[in-house]
C-alpha cells in the first residue's frame, strides 16, 4: 500500500486546524481532495467521513473523560440523524457516482454546506442574541424534538457533503440549549459526530465511494495533527483563527458554487 506524503501532509495541516479551533473537518478535508488533488466530490465525500469518524472517537473519549458530553443531547440528535442518514444512503445508492453531472451537483451541494458554514461562524453571536427571546422560552420537551429534527437535517446533509456537523450542529444546539455550557455543547456535538459520520462512511464504503489507500495517508497525518492542535488551542486567540477559517470556507465554498 503506497502512502502518498501529501495526503500525509493535507491530513496534517487539516488537523491542526480542527485542534486549534473544533470546526473544519469536512469544511476543509473535502474541498481540499476536490480542488487541489483533482478526486471525485462522491470518493472525497466518503473518505472524509471515516476520517472524520475516527478522528472525533478520539475528541469525544477526552471529553467523555472530562465530563463534557450530555449523552441525552447525544442520542437525541442521533436518533434523528441514524435513520435520516440511512435514509439518504439508500437513495444514493440509486444514483451513479461516476461522470460530470453527479460530481457538479455533489460539488454544488458542498459549496452551499461551506458557505452556510462560514455564515454560522461569522455571525453565530449576533444570531444567537436575536433568537434569544424565542429560545429561551422553549419546553423541555419542545426541545427535545427539535433536537430529534435537527439531528436528521444533519444526516441529510452531511451524508451528501461531509459537512454541517461541526458549526451547524453547534449553533443549533446552542439555540437549544442556551443554559447549557459551551464545553458541553461541543463535546455532545462531537460526541453524535461519530455515529453520524461512521454510519454514513460505511454506507458511502459500501457502495465504492471510499479509497481505502487515502483514508490511511490522511489519518496518518491528521492524528499528530491534531494533538498538536489541541495543545496550540490554549496558546493562540480562537478570536483570531475561528474568523480566519471563516474565510477561507467563504473562497472555497464560492469556487465550488460559482
Amino acid at each position: 500500500m503506497h502512502i502518498d506524503p501529501l495526503y500525509i501532509l493535507s491530513g496534517f495541516v487539516i488537523g491542526l486546524l480542527v485542534g486549534q479551533t473544533g470546526v473544519g473537518g469536512g469544511s476543509l478535508m473535502t474541498p481540499l481532495l476536490v480542488l487541489l488533488f483533482g478526486i471525485h466530490p462522491a470518493t472525497a465525500v466518503g473518505t472524509d467521513l471515516l476520517y472524520a469518524a475516527a478522528t472525533k472517537s478520539a475528541g469525544t473519549l477526552v471529553h467523555g473523560m472530562n465530563h463534557t458530553v450530555d449523552w441525552r443531547i447525544t442520542l437525541r440528535l442521533a436518533s434523528g440523524s441514524v435513520p435520516a442518514t440511512i435514509l439518504t444512503l439508500i437513495i444514493l445508492s440509486t444514483v451513479p457516482f461516476v461522470g460530470g453531472e453527479s460530481a457538479r451537483i455533489i460539488a454544488l451541494i458542498l459549496g452551499v454546506m461551506l458557505l452556510l458554514t462560514a455564515l454560522s461562524i461569522f455571525f453565530r453571536a449576533p444570531f444567537l442574541r436575536m433568537m434569544a427571546p424565542l429560545t429561551s422560552r422553549l419546553s423541555p420537551k419542545r426541545a427535545a424534538v427539535l433536537t430529534v429534527v435537527t439531528g436528521a437535517a444533519l444526516g441529510v446533509l452531511v451524508t451528501i457533503s461531509s459537512v454541517g456537523a461541526g458549526a451547524l450542529g453547534v449553533t443549533a444546539l446552542l439555540l437549544l440549549y442556551p443554559r447549557h455550557r459551551m464545553a458541553v455543547i461541543v463535546g455532545s456535538d462531537i460526541a453524535h459526530a461519530v455515529p453520524l459520520t461512521l454510519v454514513a462512511g460505511i454506507g458511502h464504503w459500501w457502495v465504492g465511494s471510499v479509497d481505502m489507500v487515502l483514508l490511511a495517508s490522511l489519518l496518518a497525518g491528521s492524528i499528530p495533527g491534531i494533538v498538536l492542535g489541541s495543545w496550540l488551542s490554549a496558546r493562540l486567540p480562537e478570536a483570531v483563527l475561528r474568523p480566519v477559517l471563516a474565510c477561507v470556507l467563504m473562497v472555497v465554498g464560492s469556487r465550488l458554487v460559482f
